[in-house]
Parts: structure tokens; sequence; C-alpha cells
């Protein structure tokens, strides 16, 4: 069990540089913020832990949504490793912060799941937007919520996910606020970073994809759009959470929106071309 959980100070954050010092913070209670901007080399996934009877619904929904799901892991039923993606991780302290739900809403967000771990948990790990935002500031292409030291502003949106069993439900996408040249150069490079979600599904107005306020995500943090910028859409990793909340599962676990599992991949290993 953890021991209680403590912020880590700016110092501790920015010493936190690989896959394996972040996960040992997250594993000892010292991580519990979200993952944005940490780890920068490092490729960080979205979590979702199912029983295994819904474990083939579930592979299939990501099959059929590679845009917000793309799949990095999958775990053998009762397995809490995921050797693939890092020596040494374990699903049921690694992260900073989880959520649990029961019959499709959120009953607890604690900072590890050893207590409530089955022997039948399937762990999936799906892409996360962290990672090509390593590609984006390399590139001179600055990202407001890093700089402000917050996590990305995520919404549900109008655009319906493919169903899958009883998984269906609102595609989530992340949004940074991008200057036109900005917005242009930030298509072509993540368009070569498919393991990630790709290339943005939106640019420009919000109402078209359903989304009435900027300043109001569903998740994460609002930044400011300035005047001379566009918002740009990425599908989300987030979009299994709606998801869940459609089919209702009895049991099922997800990391926290923004806190991420920090795996040992390198993101400059992820360009498809």
């Amino acid at each position: 069990m953890k021991p209680q959980a403590t912020s880590m100070t700016p110092a501790e954050l920015k010493a936190a540089a690989d896959g394996s010092v972040a996960r040992l913070a997250a594993r000892s209670g010292r991580l519990t913020q979200h993952t944005s901007g940490l780890a920068m080399g490092n490729v960080q996934g979205n979590v979702v832990i199912l029983p295994a009877d819904l474990a083939s619904d579930f592979l299939r929904f990501c099959q059929r949504n590679p845009k917000p799901c793309p799949l990095l892991a999958v775990s053998e039923p009762g397995d809490p490793t995921l050797p693939t993606l890092g020596h040494g991780i374990d699903m049921r302290t690694d992260l900073p912060r989880y959520r649990v739900w029961r019959h499709g809403e959120v009953v607890d967000e604690p900072t590890q799941i050893e207590s409530l771990w089955q022997d039948d948990f399937v762990t999936f790990v799906i892409g996360c937007s962290f990672s090509f935002e390593e590609a984006l500031m390399a590139d001179d292409i600055s990202l407001r919520h890093i700089e402000q030291g917050r996590n990305v502003a995520m919404y549900r949106t109008n655009i319906a996910t493919e169903p899958a069993g009883p998984f269906h439900g609102p595609m989530v996408v992340s949004m940074r606020p991008l200057r036109a040249q900005a917005a242009i150069r930030a298509v072509q490079i993540t368009s070569r970073l498919p393991a990630v979600h790709g290339a943005p599904v939106h640019l420009g107005d919000p109402s078209l994809i359903g989304i009435s306020d900027l300043s109001r995500p569903d998740y994460g943090d609002a930044v400011e759009v300035m005047a001379d910028e566009l918002p740009v859409f990425w599908a989300c990793g987030v979009t299994p959470q709606a998801a869940l909340a459609q089919a209702k599962p009895p049991l099922a676990i997800t990391h926290a929106p923004g806190a991420m599992l920090i795996t040992d991949l390198l993101n400059r290993k992820l360009a498809s071309f």
C-alpha cells in the first residue's frame, strides 16, 4: 500500500525525467499530479482495466475507434505487469491517480488499487497526446497548458464512436490553441504519430463538434484562446471513460484524466513514416 500521498515539489517533478523514476514516484505516493510535461522523452498511456468477460468487447471498441483508442498494450488476465511497456511496471500502484467506476459512475479517485485488484482484470493501455507534445515543442510550437503548468483541456463532442458490445458514446477531444501557421505544422507533425492519436480531428469553431464553451472543459483545465489563434482538437484517450459511462459495467478502473502511465517506450520511435 502507498504511504499517505504528498505532492512533489517543482524541483522533484523536473528530476522525474524518465519513465521508471516517474513510476516509482507514483508508487511511493509522491507523484499524484497530472503528468503533462513530465518525462517528455517517454511514451505516456491512458489506462482502462476491466474484468475479462468484457475485455473482448472493449478490444473491438478500440479496434473500431483507432483515433481516440490507439492500443499500445493489452495484459494477460490478472497480470498487473506490462513488460512490453517497461521493466517492473505494476498497474496496481504506478499511476499517479486512478478512477474507480461502478455501474458507470465514478465512485473514488485513489492513488493505488491493490485492494481492488482481481485475478481476471485485463489492462488496456492506449496512446496519449502527451507523447506527441514533445514533437510539437521540438519544432518550437508553444503549448500554453504546459507553459502554465496545467492539465490539457478535454471536451466531450457530438462525434459518435463506433459501438462494440455495450461500449459506445461520444468521442472526447483534447484542445490546444495555436496560431494558423503552427496549426498547419502541428497537423503535419502529428499525422506521423498514429500510435498517439495522429492528426487533429477538428480545427476552429468548437460548436461544429458540439462544444458550447471552451472555458468549461469536461476534463482538465481551461486555457485562453487568443484572438489570433485557432482551437485545435485531437482525439483523446479519455474517450473510453465516456464509453464506460454508457456501458455501466459493475466495476472498471481507469486513470484519472491527465494522470497517465509513463512507460519506458520512447516518443522518438513512434513515427510511422
